[in-house]
């Protein structure tokens, strides 16, 4: 390399090269530059890869570098830091291996050419051993990300499967990361490899900050293996390495997604399963599984499609329909008001039209259908048919209904404030037996009253049906507060914290924005009783709290003793039934609603925009006003 900066100490410095002003000298100088650097011993080596890192970062799309022999570069490098651990101990090189594996991520995550000259460039057997274990977990995190976008190409698919171990490697990881990465780092602060602490902070620097982005690196870590196995997945021939129960039993657990909102978890790779008729078997054989996709299907977040897809695809299976009906047709029916979900145009009608099939196709023997099951679809078609029947009705007959359905729930309201709380319970069902169905917004408030009993009541099932048909009705879709506060209480009761926490910081963000007096108060500020729940969930949902119980970081039974290991006081962890809002709680019914316009609620303009799940994760921080119902 011929051209050096007067000031710069290095022959044939990179960054000096860069600033070449002659495109000819400037390329065949990076060539250059390439072709040497892996055979280099020189102290300094990790600059300029840590500049290319920061370039591929910025542009992953630019093919100079590719076309320069990038790729063989960083290939031969992995390979060396394998290879040779004195030139990996000296100087800065330990960062090298890791800087190589995410820079070949970075130029193959979008195109596709990359990724086939990245193939070409013999990438696929280093970045195994990276995904081996060969080097640390933080080398593991970048080689299964690179592996995954190869993986994602038709063209270079064939390449990545032909390394047989790399499915089984990722399966095994996407089981085992948050352990390895807390007993590898977040157990052991003082055991904490530097260049560990120094890739994670970037520079800033102190434990919390190392411990944090810890916990994101992680759960990136399982993600992306998910994402590599998603893949393999695709392929029916892979099903049944994928299927293996101890491997399927985990994946509902898997929600990585909390901390990154763009994965789709272990629910997205549960979709691509029962996609295939060969992969619904294992799935409908696991009554964990079909529990967990009936809690996510029900939940107010991006995954709610995958969970729904999942149990439509399980019923429509003749093989595995009687296997699920009846665990999942209670979770269907609460859901068969929504209109729109996603991509689903007219997901209550599909939802109906399947449960029809199901009913309609059932025999006897073995395989049929509980009256229990048989009775819900019954009842879900007679509100159907109830509602054509209801649009050939006169308006007055119908506003006949409407009071009559006020009066009841007025009744039951009474009963409910002097502590009748199954006679409350009965109204509200009386009141909803009378109410129009179009009458939506009345029908919202009487479900969420309804689940509000079945709280008081200790009938946690019971008020998540209520509550997840309130928020069904509701327009905009999920967003009524007290029925979200309501559902996420019944998940406490069910041990369930990732759900309950979910609609608990929902519940909150939608406080922010309301100005109804029962939800929001003067001192603007976060609910004390949803901030309690909210820590409390985010303990019993820590990322690595399996991890720290195997290994002895936090007791298994209560509250007694914090994840991270601080002494804490039981009494402000409360159950959220202890801790609601009112007399002994029981929060206010909420008997104002008007419905008199009879507007059909789904052709009303949603007026609000819907937050993101950042802004949903993180809005637990936002001030709210104090409760005083």
């Amino acid at each position: 390399m011929d051209k050096v900066s007067p000031d710069c100490p290095y022959p044939g410095c990179f960054f000096c090269v860069m600033k070449e002003g002659n495109p000819s000298k400037r390329r065949a100088s990076i060539l250059k530059f390439f072709r040497e650097l892996p055979s280099q011993d020189d102290d300094g080596q990790v600059l300029p890869i840590s500049g290319l890192w920061n370039t591929a970062m910025a542009h992953p799309n630019d093919p100079e570098f590719i076309e320069l022999g990038i790729f063989e570069c960083m290939a031969a490098l992995i390979w060396k830091g394998l290879k040779n651990r004195r030139w990996l101990s000296h100087d800065q090189n330990i960062y090298i291996p890791y800087y190589a594996a995410h820079i070949i991520g970075s130029y193959t995550m979008n195109m596709e050419e990359f990724a086939e000259s990245a193939v070409h460039a013999g990438v696929i057997p280093p970045l195994v051993e990276l995904l081996r274990g060969r080097l640390t977990w933080v080398e593991q995190r970048v080689a299964v990300r690179a592996l995954g976008h190869l993986a994602t190409y038709a063209s270079t698919f064939p390449a990545v499967a032909s390394h047989g171990e790399i499915l089984e490697l990722s399966i095994q990881l996407a089981m085992s990361s948050l352990e390895i990465v807390y007993s590898h780092f977040y157990q052991y602060v003082d055991r904490r490899l530097s260049y560990h602490c120094d890739l994670l902070t970037r520079g800033m620097g102190g434990v919390e900050m190392e411990s944090r982005k810890a916990e994101e690196w992680a759960s990136q870590l399982q993600c992306w293996s998910l994402q590599l196995i998603n893949c393999f997945a695709f392929k029916p021939e892979f099903l049944p390495t994928i299927c293996k129960p101890e491997f399927m039993v985990k994946l509902p657990g898997m929600w990585g997604g909390l901390v990154n909102e763009n994965s789709p978890a272990g629910i997205g790779l549960l979709r691509t399963i029962c996609h295939h008729k060969l992969g619904r078997g294992p799935v409908a054989s696991c009554p964990g599984i079909i529990e967990a996709l009936c809690n996510i299907a029900r939940s107010s977040d991006d995954w709610q499609c995958m969970a729904i897809d999942c149990l439509l695809w399980l019923l429509q299976d003749p093989n595995t329909c009687h296997k699920v009906i009846d665990k999942a047709v209670p979770a269907l029916i609460d859901l068969a008001e929504i209109t729109a979900l996603g991509d689903h145009k007219k997901l209550g009608d599909s939802i109906v039209n399947v449960l029809l099939d199901c009913i309609q196709s059932q025999g006897t023997g073995r395989n049929s259908v509980s009256n229990r099951t048989k009775e819900l679809i019954e009842e879900l078609l007679n509100s159907k048919q109830r509602l054509k029947w209801e649009k050939s009705m006169p308006k007055e007959d119908l506003h006949i209904k409407q009071a009559a359905a006020l009066v009841v729930k007025l009744e039951g309201n009474s009963l409910f404030s002097s502590g009748n709380i199954s006679g409350a319970a009965s109204k509200y069902s009386e009141a909803l037996s009378l109410c129009p169905m179009r009458s939506k917004k009345e029908r919202v408030v009487l479900y969420s009253n309804r689940a509000q009993c079945h709280l008081l009541l200790q009938q946690p099932l019971a008020a998540i049906s209520d509550a997840t048909s309130a928020l069904c009705l509701h327009n905009p879709l999920s967003r009524h507060a007290k029925s979200l506060w309501r559902r996420a209480q019944a998940y406490d009761m069910l041990g369930l914290a990732k759900e309950s926490l979910l609609d608990a910081i929902l519940f909150i963000n939608e406080c922010s924005q309301s100005n109804d007096p029962d939800l929001c108060s003067r001192q603007n500020k976060v609910p004390d009783y949803a901030e309690r729940l909210v820590k409390k969930q985010m303990r019993a949902a820590w990322l690595f709290r399996e991890a720290a119980i195997k290994h002895g970081g936090v007791h298994c039974e209560g509250d007694a003793v914090d994840v991270y290991g601080q002494d804490s006081d039981d009494s402000e962890w409360e159950t959220a039934s202890e801790s609601d809002i009112g007399n002994d709680g029981r929060d206010e019914m909420g008997d104002d609603d008007d419905d008199s316009e009879w507007k059909n609620e789904d052709e009303r303009k949603d007026k609000y925009d819907k937050p993101s799940l950042k802004d949903i994760k993180h809005g637990y921080n936002m001030q709210l006003v104090e409760d005083e119902s």
